[in-house]
């Protein structure tokens, strides 16, 4: 399955979820001092810009390293994908992770692995190892699909209020739909590449 820029973005930004994440953006900010909210949201997208831009440059010797073929990368980040999808359609109330109360964020939750998280990485993975000479195509689809993302999570407050609680419901259930489709594709195309070569 060949991406193309738009279509790299937008896989990004269904995989990195801004939306779909505001439910636990917006408690982990609150615990965070007004002032400092901004710096927290810019350094926290910069370190998971970092870990998937070494992601992305680092994937083919990662692959070779492991032993690891693009075919199985295929499925896995396929099934990767579908669990995400899943979870996206059928969410449930309250965050998976938290913060300790008055403590700010450092890496963890919000870089890692809510923005830069186990889908996110292989995906990055597998856009560099499937196209390697487009890699700047990669490199600009994830600089703007983080961009988006920083942007949401500097105004999760806002764009909740703005929305409201069922809007942001729907649409990350129609993010979920869309990823779900492209995961299987994903299955897909690594199945019929290990077994028809």
């Amino acid at each position: 399955m060949d991406h193309s820029f738009l279509s790299a973005f937008i896989l990004l930004l269904l995989v990195l979820d801004p939306l779909g994440s505001l439910p636990l953006y917006i408690p982990i900010m609150r615990g965070v001092a007004p002032e400092r909210r901004r710096w927290v949201a810019v350094r926290e997208v910069a370190i998971a810009f970092g870990v998937l831009f070494a992601f992305m440059f680092l994937g083919d010797a990662f692959l070779r390293v492991m032993h690891l073929s693009e075919r199985s990368l295929e499925v896995a980040g396929g099934v990767i994908l579908l669990m995400v999808a899943i979870r996206m359609i059928f969410s449930h109330e309250g965050g998976v992770y938290g913060v300790p109360e008055g403590r700010e964020p450092l890496i963890f939750p919000l870089a890692v692995p809510l923005l830069a998280g186990p889908s996110a990485m292989a995906t990055v993975l597998l856009l560099a190892s499937r196209q390697p000479e487009r890699l700047t195509h990669w490199v600009a689809a994830l600089t703007c699909a983080m961009l988006v993302s920083g942007a949401v999570l500097m105004l999760c407050d806002r764009i909740r209020k703005l929305l409201g609680d069922s809007v942001v419901s729907a649409l990350e259930k129609l993010m979920g739909l869309v990823l779900t489709a492209i995961s299987v594709e994903m299955i897909l195309a690594g199945l019929k590449r290990y077994f028809l070569g």
